[in-house]
């Protein structure tokens, strides 16, 4: 074995673990995940944000109606007028987007989003009234002015505006809304009007309050829970999240741009132009079954001017999680200067391949899209597309096996010249010097298949991602972005749970195809005794991968399935025309014109040969020693 073939050995073995690691979350995750008591998640949620209210407020909160009300501050408050007054609904609504709000704390009390459906078929309701809660808390001198504590009066509302009002002492408190026409941008500015004199000098902080319950929007839970979580930009540029895999809770020391509730194909992002500090974050995962992906909380913090002279300025993004909307929504910041990244919520893979997904794949991919093709089509052509773009990487790695292919008969002799296990150093010598004399390198077929491998993870992160197979069927699956159940039943079984899915059969059948074509290819390789016994153990680890892949990848998309499967079965074809149009008698001449070309001006042995003659010939010196 020389560089390279420790090199190729190395490289490939950490692909593997690599992937493994990454492409699912471990047993403990799992069973904690699925061991976790939904009801009593909601609960600590709803008790702890009881009591972030009990403590800032200094009497009794307000809920529902007011006669529901424990107790009421009394007449001198600077609350009194806001604490009493009658629900009324306000709503904003452009062609993408329709949004209502409660005058009863003065916040959003539901999000639709147009033009998706969820699994009833219905319009995708991103927030609703029983599992969304939204607060704004000023502390003041002698009370805490809390939102959903008061009631606003709507003023100035127009289809796409209105100006929330809360009565406060001799002043008021305003929350102007704005939702932006043809985008899921509202703009929500916080201002102050006469009510300095109620708080400290040193106030200068908005609190905010904000929890989800996510919802089950797709028809894998197990599948949709991988891409839901918290995630947040960084000042800095640095996008960051939850885990999604298990419940996780952080505190961030560093400032905040936005901080998104996100579902795999949509979130709810809260935005704030004076950025984000002291951001409390908590993540916990719902039981299978009961309709919630994840139990979101955040507590942060905002500036604030009590003068007014400053209002807050915070953004609510409501929409799909579409790349090219997402960064177009970027250009509707209420500071032009900041880029917000919010197409950062499209996780797209590792650095390398985020690159690839950024500037091909996407590109490639609405390229096809633009000719009005059913999505299956489109999934057919990037395939075809993307085998072309790698085929002389895959015909090199061809090349290399054919070479030594040819070379078996010189091997094979060799091996009969040294059949004795003391003759194992000598018989590799001039195994590497025949493989240097041909030009030929044992792993010189590795090297260029690992090149396609970044490729392989891209599209195994983008398509799971793409929104645009969300409910696109094809053949007999209903919704390429989730599984594909024909074959199904009512409880869920150990690793398999409760469907077989086609796509991810015909998918690991392939892989299965693939590996007795190139073990067959390996098997008529110039390969030494040890090398062949190395490759029946390869072969079966070879053999199990497919096998973990169904396991790993049924509950996956269709789409992804789909793929990988028409991959597998284009390199099948790929493989017979290369074996096809491949003249062994050809190729042997030329590796020996190659030989002969060399044998006047032979090389300086390098690399394994190299160490490998050295150390023969250490070894015979210290036998000569020995005799004497």
């Amino acid at each position: 074995m020389d560089k390279n073939t420790i090199t190729g050995f190395i490289l490939m073995a950490l692909v593997l673990i690599l992937f493994s690691w990454y492409s699912r979350p471990s047993e403990e995750q799992l069973r904690a995940a699925h061991e976790r008591d939904s009801i009593a998640a909601v609960q600590q949620a709803e008790a702890q944000a009881a009591g972030l209210a009990a403590q800032a407020s200094k009497g009794s909160a307000l809920s529902g109606s007011p006669a529901e009300n424990q107790s009421l501050p009394d007449s001198t408050s600077a609350l009194f007028a806001a604490s009493q007054g009658t629900e009324q609904l306000i709503t904003l609504e452009n062609g993408l987007v329709k949004l209502t709000l409660n005058t009863h704390g003065g916040m959003i009390e539901e999000a639709v989003i147009k033009g998706h459906l969820d699994q009833q078929k219905q319009p995708v309701r991103l927030l609703t009234k029983q599992d969304a809660r939204l607060s704004l808390m000023l502390a003041g001198k002698a009370d805490n002015i809390i939102s959903d504590q008061l009631y606003f009066e709507a003023v100035n509302a127009t289809d796409s505006s209105v100006t929330m009002r809360a009565p406060i002492a001799e002043g008021t408190l305003d929350i102007d809304y704005r939702l932006r026409p043809d985008a899921y941008m509202l703009d929500m500015v916080v201002t102050a009007h006469g009510i300095a004199n109620l708080f400290a000098p040193s106030m200068k902080a908005l609190d905010i309050q904000w929890n989800d319950r996510a919802r089950q929007l797709e028809k894998g839970f197990d599948f949709e829970n991988r891409y839901a979580c918290i995630r947040y930009h960084r000042a800095d540029g640095k996008t960051k999240n939850l885990s999604e895999t298990s419940d996780d809770e952080e505190d961030i020391e560093e400032t905040l741009d936005w901080v998104a509730f996100k579902n795999q194909f949509f979130s709810a992002v809260l935005i704030s132009q004076q950025e984000l500090t002291n951001a409390h974050l908590k993540s916990q995962i719902f039981k299978k079954g009961q309709g919630y992906l994840k139990n979101y909380e955040a507590a942060l913090q905002t500036a604030f001017d009590p003068t007014g002279a400053q209002p807050t300025q915070l953004q609510l993004y409501l929409g799909p999680n579409d790349f090219h909307s997402l960064k177009a929504h970027n250009g509707l910041s209420l500071n032009p200067s900041k880029d917000l990244e919010l197409e950062d919520l499209v996780y797209l893979g590792w650095p390398i391949v985020r690159w690839i997904n950024r500037w091909f794949i996407i590109y490639l991919f609405d390229w096809l899209k633009g000719f009005g093709l059913h999505m299956g089509l489109v999934l057919l052509l990037l395939t075809l597309i993307v085998k072309a773009l790698v085929y002389p990487a895959t015909k090199k790695s061809y090349l290399a096996s054919a070479r030594m292919r040819v070379l078996k008969p010189k091997i094979d002799a060799l091996n009969a010249k040294y059949p004795k296990p003391e003759d194992a150093m000598k018989k590799q010598q001039e195994m590497m010097q025949i493989y240097s004399q041909y030009g030929v390198s044992p792993m010189g077929g590795c090297l260029p298949m690992l090149i396609q491998m970044p490729i392989w993870i891209a599209l195994f992160n983008f398509v799971p991602n793409a929104i645009e197979l969300r409910g696109q069927s094809f053949l007999w699956a209903d919704d390429l972005s989730a599984y594909d159940d024909v074959i199904h039943w009512s409880k869920d079984l150990w690793l398999i749970g409760d469907h077989i899915s086609i796509f991810c059969v015909l998918f690991c059948v392939m892989q299965i195809a693939n590996t007795w074509i190139s073990m067959k290819q390996q098997q008529q390789a110039a390969m030494s005794p040890e090398q062949e016994q190395s490759m029946k153990m390869m072969k079966w680890m070879m053999y199990l991968m497919p096998i973990m892949f169904f396991f790993m990848f049924n509950t996956y998309s269709s789409g992804l399935n789909y793929y990988y499967f028409l991959s597998g079965l284009t390199s099948i074809l790929i493989m017979w025309f290369l074996r096809k149009t491949t003249n062994d008698s050809r190729l042997l001449a030329q590796l020996e014109a190659y030989k002969a070309k060399n044998a006047s001006n032979p090389k300086k042995q390098s690399g394994m040969a190299a160490r490998l003659e050295a150390l023969q010939k250490q070894m015979e010196e210290q036998q000569r020693q020995q005799k004497k």
